[in-house]
């Protein structure tokens, strides 16, 4: 059994038809990129993923389960989508790492300070990233503050969207180490990646998934 599983997938926009009858299984261990031209809904898929957006048709399943079947905040603690842009308001970065643990989602995990400073060690950043103010940050450390955040909750799932594009050549690669090592720890999580550089897709991904625009025929 895959443990993320879509099948029949339908999407649209502005009566273009993006894909239909759309597969696609994720089985655990994986490193998955799902590639297409600009346009075919790569980003669209990820969040369907997610449960972000409602399904116009088809069926997406977390280990067996119905997406729909979820309480969905429990659904997105298990899949989580980060995106090229995370939106980070005020607070220091301490503050954004610490917040989630408040949610009921993820009340049963305990915050660890020293666990976060291991991970931002691990992307270049000393203790003192810490204590930056979040509002002020660069794209590139905005994404690291956002993988943190993601690997510290430790998700089944997580769905990476150009997550790493704003980053400088040794932190990707930092990233990537990281994404992978996350991987193996543990026996059932999955990585799927968007990403526009098919160097990065050869480094990170076990397989490539294309995705074209298909239109509905009649």
């Amino acid at each position: 059994m895959a443990l993320l599983s879509a099948s029949g997938l339908r999407r649209s926009v502005d009566g273009r038809a993006l894909w239909q009858d759309l597969s696609l299984d994720v089985d655990a261990g994986e490193s998955v990129a799902v590639v297409g031209p600009s346009g075919s809904g790569k980003s669209l898929l990820l969040r369907a993923l997610a449960g972000l957006d409602a399904l116009e048709g088809g069926e997406i399943t977390l280990e067996g389960r119905a997406q729909a079947g979820w309480p969905m905040p429990r659904y997105r603690s298990h899949v989580t989508y980060l995106p090229q842009r995370p939106a980070l308001d005020g607070g220091t970065v301490l503050d954004h790492l610490r917040r989630p643990f408040t949610l009921a989602a993820h009340r049963h995990r305990m915050f660890h300070p020293g666990e976060a400073e291991a991970l931002l060690g691990a992307f270049g950043r000393d203790g003192a990233f810490l204590r930056l103010d979040a509002a002020t940050l660069s794209g590139g450390e905005g994404q690291l503050v956002a993988l943190t955040r993601a690997l510290l909750l430790s998700p089944t799932v997580l769905l990476l969207d150009e997550a790493t594009a704003s980053l400088d050549p040794d932190t990707t690669r930092r990233a990537e180490r990281v994404l992978l090592g996350w991987l193996r720890g543990a026996a059932r999580r999955a990585l799927v990646w968007v990403s526009h550089d098919p160097a990065q897709r050869a480094r990170v991904a076990s397989r490539e998934v294309p995705l074209q625009p298909q239109p509905v025929t009649a």
